[in-house]
Formats: C-alpha cells, structure tokens, sequence
C-alpha cells in the first residue's frame, strides 16, 4: 500500500459506459478495518439521476453531479450501506430514497436520523423498470443486498456481494486475513462470513444468483476493491462458484 490513494483521482465522476458513472471516494473503516468505497451514478431516460450507495459528499464532486443533472433517487443497496444518505438527503431534499430491507433498523439502532421512502425488493419500480433491473438476494440470516442491473451496457452493480481488494490498496497486515476471507485479488467473492449465513437458505440464494448470472452482464461494478471493466458473467460464475 502506497501514499496515493489506489484509485486516484478521487471524488471525481469517471465514464464507464454511457450514462452511467462510478465514483471512488476515500477510504473508510468498518469495525477497524480499511475499506476503499466506491459509488455509481445511473442517468435515467428522463434525465434524472439514480445514485447507488452515496459516498462521502465533496463540493467538487456535487458540482459534477448537478452538472449531469437533477439527483432523483438515492439508493441504500444493503443493510450497512446508508451512512452518507442523510448527507444527500440534505443537499437533494426532494430526491426519493430506496432502501433494502434492514437498512431503517441498522440506522436507527446507530442513532442515524435517516428518511425511507419505499423499501427495494426485486421488482423495479415504475422509475426506471425498463432500465434497470433487480434482484433482492434471497436466504441470509442477516445481510439483505439488492443487485442491480443497467440493461442499457449491460452492467452489474454489487456493493458486498462481492469484495475484490487489491493487495496495493490495503495494509500489508490486511493480506492474509484478505485471503482467509476470500476477498483478495484477483480471486474475491462473497466474504466468507456472509456465506455462512445463507447456510439455512441455500436454496433460496442459488435461485438469486443463477438469476443474476443470467443477466450475463459485461462488467461487474464492485463498491470495494477492483470491479471488473470486462467478462462479468465468466467473474460472477467464479465468485458466486460456493453457491451455483
């Protein structure tokens, strides 16, 4: 890990096909360990904007945003994704937020005065249906993570589904519990501690998976560590191997 943050420049809008962006922000600490975060912006055919998992707001990056246009919908992908919501319900006070199930008890059980306005399953919304689509991922215990789809460039969107941290992007220290976790590299999956528990619903979670795989999606947006520009079903069959 050096000094320059691993994927530089941050907080600026990049291009990843038309209409749709990414976003890496600085890097966050979830229980003590160091996380590169990363968000998408979707334009919509109306030519509102649809962003997955708001980063940490930036006066640059905010410009940016308004110049692509009007943010309309703000989507809190998991249970533990939501921390910059409030922020940008604050910038965007007329924008509608979608959340996953869990996300309301996690915020209100950390003291985070946060507004819902329609809960995410896996039926797209009127909204964008046509645009993207959805798959509420079915049988954890515990993690509740809506996958999205932009039909339009074939794109994926995971938030922890997925973890793919490069070994420049983190601390050396980091390494070998990356790898124990089976989110190093070029070989990140679903964290083993989430596997664990879709173990009473197995079934349910291979359902979700093969229909996301069916998809076929060219590239697979990742909110941490390397996404995957290119052959997204061949990654997504190979990080998803423990449940299809």
């Amino acid at each position: 890990m050096t000094d320059q943050p691993a994927y530089a420049p941050l907080n600026t809008l990049k291009p990843v096909a038309e209409d749709l962006w990414i976003v890496d922000g600085p890097v966050i600490r979830f229980y003590g360990l160091p996380f590169t975060t990363r968000m998408t912006v979707i334009r919509l055919p109306d030519g509102g904007l649809w962003v997955h998992s708001p980063i940490a707001p930036d006066s640059g990056l905010m410009a940016e945003i308004e110049a692509l246009g009007p943010v309309r919908h703000l989507i809190a992908p998991n249970w533990i994704h939501y921390a910059y919501v409030p922020d940008w319900q604050a910038r965007y006070p007329d924008a509608v937020t979608w959340a996953a199930p869990g996300v309301r008890e996690r915020a209100q059980s950390r003291g985070v005065a946060l507004r819902i306005d329609h809960l995410l399953d896996s039926t797209a919304p009127d909204d964008w249906a046509g645009v993207i689509d959805q798959e509420l991922v079915a049988g954890s215990s515990i993690h509740h993570e809506v996958a999205f789809f932009h039909r339009p460039s074939r794109s994926l969107v995971l938030t922890d589904l997925i973890e793919n941290l490069e070994r420049r992007a983190v601390p050396v220290w980091l390494v070998p519990l990356l790898m124990m976790a089976g989110n190093l590299d070029p070989d990140g999956k679903t964290p083993r501690d989430m596997q664990m528990t879709f173990r009473k619903g197995r079934d349910a979670a291979r359902a979700s998976a093969r229909r996301i795989v069916g998809w076929a999606p060219e590239r697979v947006i990742l909110a941490h560590g390397r996404w995957y520009a290119q052959n997204g079903e061949a990654e997504l069959r190979r990080a998803f191997r423990w449940i299809l």
